[in-house]
């Protein structure tokens, strides 16, 4: 199968180059802004694994579904009216879409729901994620995922329960609040512990990401995947088999 990586000079972007080959995929184009790179795929491409920065994102996409070839977007900080691109262009070829792509963190995910379902509100929900001092946009993705996770766990949605971070004299802590913080520094790959804090007892879930080839197998394992499916937007869990 003849792909593209879109975002080939970043971190993600070299891991996916790196471990294509041994899963018998050809990387026939390498886009990306910086020199001596690709500035769009070639012709005959066969699919599209995306890693680049969020703004790029509606061009390729569309161009993507133009050509009728499977998207798989691991782009994050993706605005609202960036978002609506990628809906259309799944209504036209699979699209899917993910902040996180490793086996570990969507078992998480299954985790943080159903744990937040037993649990309740008698337990105070804390998400905290680490990444390395060049990322870009916070939270993460997939501290977002892990957040709307236990909202799903709760039965509400994330916008009216979530908090970002804590500044001030803000008063007591209300009853249901889902907090997210965000923290950045030195080379780590990527650390999300959700914490569920009670009156006698904490209950944490934790992953810690070892290194990126955690992430990019499952991309490309997406993206081999998306090549039998019909239009729509999916998830990693789609690729898993948990939905």
């Amino acid at each position: 199968m003849k792909i593209a990586i879109v975002g080939a000079a970043g971190r993600m972007g070299r891991k996916l180059c790196e471990l294509a080959p041994a899963l018998g995929l050809d990387v026939v184009s390498k886009v990306d802004v910086a020199e001596g790179f690709d500035r769009e795929w070639r012709k005959g491409v066969e699919g599209v694994i995306d890693f680049s920065y969020h703004a790029g994102v509606p061009a390729f996409v569309a161009k993507a579904a133009a050509e009728g070839i499977p998207y798989v977007v691991g782009t994050t900080g993706i605005t609202p009216a960036e978002q609506k691109s990628v809906d259309a262009a799944a209504e036209r070829i699979p699209v899917v879409q993910s902040g996180n792509y490793s086996l570990g963190v969507n078992i998480l995910l299954e985790l943080v729901r159903k744990t937040a379902s037993l649990l309740g509100d008698d337990y105070d929900i804390e998400v905290t994620e680490m990444h390395h001092r060049h990322k870009k946009d916070a939270p993460s993705g997939t501290a977002l995922m892990l957040a709307k996770s236990a909202a799903a766990g709760r039965g509400v949605a994330l916008d009216d329960a979530a908090i970002y971070g804590r500044h001030g004299d803000i008063g007591e802590r209300p009853v249901g609040e889902i907090a997210i913080h965000a923290l950045r520094g030195g080379s780590v790959v990527g650390d999300h512990t959700v914490m569920f804090a009670g009156e006698l007892e904490r209950v944490e879930l934790t992953h810690k990401a070892q290194d990126r080839a955690a992430f990019a197998a499952g991309a490309l394992k997406a993206v081999m995947w998306a090549t039998s499916q019909p239009a729509g937007l999916y998830t990693m869990r789609d690729v898993l088999g948990f939905a």
